[in-house]
């Protein structure tokens, strides 16, 4: 029997993995949520599959993604990155995870932690969708406009509404896995 999944992860085995064990899947860890929240800030204008591509490099240039390290770059540390090949290397999306990770830390002065304060959005539960096809799946809604506006008044960068929903996917907040994906019933 085949396994029916979404569409858009195709044959390629880094995406069938990635869609397969992690996509749509509920995140609650902080540090987990980051990750997310650097790869999708890199991922604006590009495609996942290349960013996934590029995953470890990531992880080795920001140090396992750690915040608290991150908040505290310096122009070396700047430097080091935007020469970095192994990553993109794009100077605002670089000084947004710098400035970002601050943020980031601010929320979570807050609220506790980050994720109490992102899955409040969804009252601590994951929205399932029941779209049929990838066409239905939008690339925004009005409650990622919301999240992204909120974001940007706490002093976020790169975090559009295209973005925030493209990461509340990613985090499991939505489950947008079409209806005849076999994913879509488990997570």
């Amino acid at each position: 029997m085949i396994t029916q999944r979404c569409d858009w992860c195709g044959n390629d085995p880094l995406y069938v993995e990635y869609h397969d064990k992690e996509w749509g899947v509920p995140v609650f860890d902080d540090a987990k949520l980051f990750e997310f929240l650097i790869l999708e800030t890199f991922q604006a204008g590009l495609s996942w599959i290349t960013i996934l591509r590029k995953r470890e490099n990531f992880r080795a240039a920001f140090d396992g993604f750690d915040y608290k390290k991150i908040a505290t770059y310096n122009k070396v540390k700047f430097n080091e990155l935007i020469k970095n090949k192994g990553i993109i290397r794009n100077k605002l999306k670089i000084k947004a995870t710098i400035s970002n990770a601050v943020a980031f830390m601010e929320i979570q002065k807050e609220f506790g932690s980050f994720s109490k304060y992102i899955w409040e959005f969804v009252n601590e539960k994951p929205l399932k969708n029941t779209y049929k096809t990838l066409k239905e799946v939008p690339a925004t809604t009005a409650l990622s406009d919301t999240i992204s506006k909120d974001l940007k008044k706490r002093g976020f960068k790169f975090v559009g509404s295209t973005v925030m929903y493209a990461h509340m996917q990613a985090t499991g907040m939505v489950n947008d896995h079409v209806t005849s994906c076999f994913r879509h019933q488990e997570v």
